[in-house]
């Protein structure tokens, strides 16, 4: 095991800002044929998929249930 090596890596990456760990991490663990939730989520905003629920009615008030 090259100790150098993992512990250069490690400086590196504790280095690294926390949009560049997530990248990074995203990479390490992630299929790249997949989209990323990063993707998925900016897609789901700017897609206009889900503007019907701005048409439905409040049904829901913070009366409703039980505290937390």
């Amino acid at each position: 095991m090259n100790t150098k090596l993992v512990e250069s890596l490690l400086q590196v990456i504790l280095s690294l800002s926390d949009e560049e760990r997530s990248q990074l991490e995203e990479k390490l663990f992630f299929d790249s044929l997949e989209p990323s939730t990063r993707d998925l989520m900016q897609l789901a905003q700017t897609g206009r998929v889900f503007e019907f629920l701005n048409d439905e009615p409040d049904i829901y008030s913070l009366k409703d249930g039980e505290l937390i």
